[in-house]
């Protein structure tokens, strides 16, 4: 059966450190605070002429040597990310050429933390429809620019990573055995950037005077939906293949919010170690958050041939998802 496998994976994340600490100087919280509601201890800042396509390059590289390959090798590149180095042209292709992907089709998407687990939906589709053979799935953000440094709500939340994957078509039983993606925009005002597109121009006073430009959250209600999501997709993944949570060998989900990771774990009925959880040295990365992970526990050796791999995501919008893999 013509399958699309993950053979690489790459991170990159800024060198820049923010600790708890740090955010004790700069807003009132304490690094108590923070731990008990949210897991993170620390996150990383990019630097002054840091931006998402330089993460996404470095982590793009990564994966590329993994898998072996030659980026003119290529046929697709998806990045999936929420702060894109301009409005246009697509980030992915800025990408492209410094990779040296001439020979493949490049494009953003913007489903916010589900932003890789779409992409690797549509590498999936591509692949299994013929059209393409090899694929770069990118998730990558520098969300510390749209971030409010003064509000404690969502400043401890969030940092800044890249990761990514190679996907190729593969005959055999190993792959990717089913993605499942979602959307629900009844609740796109819960979390939002409300400033800076065409609604309210990054050049408008008003989006100037009332701080539209940073990152809007209503955390109570994401904290509901997300678990309520995320079980969803993931009951979709497993239905799909005839499996139960009990034939999963590690759960790698979106990593947001320890709480929220927790909960969608206990309903699934998973031990914690079969639960991976990085959170607490990055934070919140958004679209980077499931290949960082992804990456982390593949060159941890926590993945071994034939093992089964559950990936499963929330974000704004709100959009969810999940993947299944047998790796």
């Amino acid at each position: 059966m013509l399958r699309a496998r993950i053979t690489g994976t790459g991170s990159a994340v800024p060198e820049k450190v923010l600790s708890n600490a740090d955010l004790e100087r700069m807003v009132e919280t304490s690094d108590e605070w923070i731990t008990a509601r949210t897991g993170i201890k620390q996150r990383r800042i990019a630097a002054e002429g840091e931006f998402t396509s330089t993460l996404a390059v470095k982590a793009a590289r990564q994966a590329l040597a993994m898998a072996g390959i030659g980026a003119e090798e290529l046929d697709l590149i998806i990045l999936g990310t929420v702060t894109p180095d301009f409005p246009f042209p697509a980030t992915a292709c800025i990408i492209q050429h410094e990779l040296g992907a001439r020979n493949a089709v490049a494009f953003d998407l913007s489903a916010a933390c589900s932003g890789f687990l779409y992409g690797l939906s549509i590498a999936d589709t591509y692949i299994r429809g013929g059209s393409a053979k090899k694929a770069l799935v990118i998730g990558a953000e520098v969300l510390s620019r749209i971030v409010d440094w003064t509000d404690r709500n969502t400043c401890i939340l969030f940092g800044d990573g890249s990761g990514a994957a190679v996907v190729e078509a593969y005959e055999g039983d190993d792959g990717i055995l089913s993605t499942h993606i979602y959307s629900d925009g009844a609740y796109w005002e819960t979390l939002y950037q409300a400033g800076c597109g065409r609604r309210n121009p990054a050049s408008s006073q008003r989006t100037i005077d009332e701080r539209l430009f940073f990152i809007r959250m209503d955390g109570s209600d994401v904290f509901k939906h997300a678990v309520r999501a995320m079980e969803e997709a993931a009951g979709a993944a497993l239905s799909a293949n005839g499996m139960s949570a009990s034939d999963l060998s590690l759960f790698i989900p979106h990593q947001a919010n320890r709480r929220i990771i927790d909960a969608t774990g206990k309903r699934l009925g998973l031990t914690p170690e079969k639960v991976f959880i990085n959170l607490h040295n990055y934070g919140n990365t958004s679209s980077a958050s499931i290949p960082i992970a992804l990456d982390e526990a593949s060159r941890a050796g926590r993945l071994k041939k034939g093992d089964v791999v559950l990936l499963d995501s929330f974000g704004g919008g709100f959009t969810y998802g999940s993947a299944l893999l047998r790796w």
